[in-house]
């Protein structure tokens, strides 16, 4: 996997910002885990005899079933990078809520003296968590329906964070199915960042929960990418111009849990 360093990087601007409210849009993809068919196992909601679940194709090592338990919590370090180079970095590790783990697939990273950020407005009731410390949610409503959940990044007091666009399910179908609303497998069920929320279950009291810390939401280690996607991200045209077409929109290649539009990533 390429260095995230190797991502262009925009310099701060000196035109100003419309003072306008924090979108409810606000907040790039290299080519992918290598086709392979694993088998996952995980505890269901009744701790009775474990189950398997064909769900993705991905490379894992040794291509052993993973048992979700015994794997690393991501550590408090990981994630106090910039979001830049967090982004591309939590593409294949594991977000996982009591019987739910789903694998991501999809980010976009917001940046400080980014006009798409929503640290842009400094620090307000609202945008408070995404100052605080990396390795931490924050989580807001969009168009006051969608609950979308973000990974801060970077130091305490810096303002940036990655947004979790796309997810593909690994354990606990039958309760994202319930959570969506939606009896289906297909990549409709997860792609798309109000629909990662909505399938783990999370609201706005859920900002500010540490990530690295065991029960609750936990992002948990996993296979890294072979190759990425990266594009420009979505939703922001109300930002400046080098900010609209920065390439900070990050997906795994050659999976189908992608959100439209895909046809503005290319491999990095």
């Amino acid at each position: 996997m390429k260095r995230a360093q190797q991502f262009k990087r925009v310099a701060k601007s000196t035109k100003a910002i419309q003072p306008s409210e924090p979108g409810d849009k606000d907040l790039e993809t290299r080519p992918s885990l290598r086709l392979k068919s694993v088998t996952i196992r995980a505890k269901s909601k009744s701790c009775q005899a474990q189950t398997q679940t064909k769900i993705l194709s991905l490379t894992i090592p040794n291509s052993n079933p993973l048992s979700f338990d015994k794997m690393r919590i991501l550590p408090l370090e990981f994630f106090q990078i910039d979001a830049l180079d967090l982004a591309p970095r939590l593409l294949g590790k594991f977000l996982r809520r009591d019987d739910v783990v789903l694998q991501i697939t999809e980010v976009e990273a917001y940046r400080p003296n980014d006009s798409a950020c929503h640290g842009r407005f400094g620090i307000t009731a609202r945008t408070a968590p995404v100052f605080g410390p990396g390795g931490h949610a924050y989580v807001y409503l969009c168009y006051g329906l969608h609950t979308m959940l973000n990974v801060v990044a970077d130091k305490e007091g810096v303002g940036a964070a990655v947004l979790i666009r796309s997810c593909a399910p690994m354990s606990g179908l039958d309760t994202i199915q319930q959570r969506r609303g939606q009896k289906t497998d297909k990549p409709v069920l997860l792609t798309g960042p109000g629909k990662i929320g909505q399938a783990l279950g999370i609201s706005k009291e859920w900002s500010n929960h540490p990530l690295y810390t065991p029960g609750g939401l936990e992002l948990l280690d996993g296979p890294e990418p072979e190759n990425i996607l990266i594009g420009p991200r979505v939703g922001i045209e109300y930002a400046l111009p080098e900010h609209v077409s920065a390439f900070w929109r990050f997906a795994i290649a050659g999976t189908l849990w992608i959100s439209a539009p895909k046809n503005t990533l290319r491999p990095s």
